[in-house]
């Protein structure tokens, strides 16, 4: 079975604001955001048009205390911003973006979310439209992956430079590990749209490992039958140094491995040493629990 693949362009914000009104679908758009300012306005701008426009109902920013007006930004263009500190602050400090969405979702009553990332740049609102429209669109839809190209630099052969710890890491270890996985192009993309349902069945890995840990445990709660993947031709961002990929590329890898041992394929005494003698599972960030299982107060 193949996951099913669209192209943004199958969902203009007409179609997305004309078929969730007869099914009746509240959508919330989350953007987890730290030192966005450059970029967030111009984003929340674009879904507030969408908003007018009754493709979605909300544009959240969830801040991480950004000291360059982060959050300013984005409530002048039009957002509601809630700072990450003050969701569920009796589980303590926020330990990165995937506690922010954990977070979040906790708030969000709406049946679809759709997360995209704060810091793109050239963005477009097709983003949000392409990801929310097999949820609305399509039949038995719950989960849904953006994949496109991530061009290093304006240079000739740069298109597909982008997203490298995507292709060296985590493409190959679900190849070999969750081989009906392997078709999903971009594991590690930000950008994800849900049915809150689901979302609120799954754990949420605390920092970089969220994207690939999302996509397994979605998988195995849905089947690939209820994944969808869309085309949204380039995405513009910032890129990381080198020296900043290997401890990404570690996080991915060890937050895959987790989930292998919790199957019972990976013994927890053979799982390789590192250098300092932590296992590779060791690696692998705290994991929020499943909201379905959270009693607050």
């Amino acid at each position: 079975m193949s996951a099913r693949t669209f192209h943004h362009s199958a969902f203009s914000a007409q179609r997305i604001a004309a078929e969730r009104s007869e099914r009746a679908l509240g959508v919330t758009v989350c953007l987890p955001a730290r030192e966005c300012a450059a970029t967030v306005g111009e984003i929340v701008t674009a879904l507030s048009r969408l908003r007018e426009a009754g493709a979605i109902d909300r544009v959240v920013v969830v801040d991480a205390a950004s000291r360059d007006g982060t959050a300013a930004v984005a409530a002048r263009a039009g957002a509601e911003v809630w700072q990450e500190a003050e969701l569920l602050p009796s589980f303590g400090a926020v330990l990165g973006k995937g506690d922010a969405m954990w977070r979040a979702c906790s708030r969000i009553d709406s049946e679809l979310v759709c997360f995209l990332d704060a810091d793109s740049e050239r963005f477009s609102a097709h983003f949000a439209t392409g990801l929310l429209g097999p949820l609305v669109c399509e039949q038995d839809v719950s989960f849904v992956k953006a994949f496109y190209r991530r061009p290093l630099g304006d240079g000739e052969g740069s298109a597909e430079g982008g997203g490298r710890v995507n292709h060296l890491t985590a493409r190959p270890a679900l190849a070999l590990l969750y081989p009906q996985l392997a078709q999903i192009r971009q594991p590690l993309a930000g950008e994800v749209a849900a049915r809150r349902e689901l979302l609120q069945r799954l754990p949420f890995a605390t920092g970089y490992g969220v994207e690939v840990a999302m996509l397994i445990d979605a998988w195995r709660a849905v089947g690939l039958e209820g994944i969808a993947q869309v085309d949204l031709d380039e995405h513009h961002n910032r890129h990381q140094p080198l020296t900043a990929l290997a401890p990404m590329a570690l996080t991915v890898l060890a937050t895959i491995a987790r989930r292998v041992e919790q199957e019972g394929r990976l013994a927890p005494s053979s799982a390789p040493d590192s250098a300092d003698g932590d296992t590779v599972v060791a690696h692998a960030p705290l994991e929020r629990p499943p909201h379905v299982s959270v009693r607050v107060g």
